[in-house]
């Protein structure tokens, strides 16, 4: 009994990594070959972290690396930041044609004072943009990001997490979508994809 339970689970854990492995390849292979009937992008207007008002036309022939999340985040979202940031440190001079933005998915606690000094912690060129309930939803209905407000922790309404797809946005100076890079992919990597594009 013990080994059967036992090759079950096995057979589950093989399914498992082959079916994240072709998700992988999935993302991956689409930075490269963006075939997608569903628009990703587009229109936006949200508040940066100076408390000006900026729309996806602000940074109109940039490439834009564009990330949702938010500041209470413990884990996922400063660890892709931190990703952005040493990407951009490692393009050089390239990095100046991408602009790196942080899109919050909290607006209730994100307010622009609390982003100006989170964002601060990344990247000097890092831009953070939050915004009213309907103006976050509008934008990440425009990216096809998922979010939901998790129940708050021991009935403390301030203490709460954000469930929310984790990925890096890629878009073209003229605003198409290029592509995405799933969490967990590298720096190097990153920086390595976008020299290739802006040289290209």
């Amino acid at each position: 009994m013990k080994a059967r339970i036992l090759r079950i689970a096995a057979a589950s854990v093989v399914g498992l990594l082959i079916a994240a492995g072709i998700a992988w390849w999935q993302v991956d292979h689409a930075q490269h070959n963006v075939q997608s009937s569903v628009p990703i992008g587009g229109p936006f207007t949200l508040t940066d972290q100076t408390g000006k008002t900026v729309t996806e036309a602000d940074f109109k022939g940039k490439y834009l690396l564009i990330y949702f999340g938010y500041t209470y985040c413990p884990d996922v979202c400063p660890t892709e930041l931190g990703t952005m940031a040493r990407a951009l440190d490692l393009l050089g001079a390239q990095g100046e044609k991408v602009q790196p933005l942080f899109i919050s998915v909290d607006p209730e606690r994100d307010t622009v004072a609390h982003l100006k000094d989170y964002v601060g912690l990344f990247h000097p060129r890092l831009v953070g943009l939050t915004g009213t309930p309907e103006q976050v939803k509008a934008a990440a209905k425009a990216y096809r990001v998922y979010y939901n407000k998790a129940p708050a922790k021991d009935g403390k309404p301030d203490e709460y997490l954000m469930d929310h797809s984790s990925f890096l946005y890629l878009m073209g100076p003229d605003g198409r979508f290029l592509g995405v890079y799933p969490g967990g992919t590298t720096a190097d990597r990153v920086a390595q994809d976008l020299g290739d594009r802006i040289a290209g």
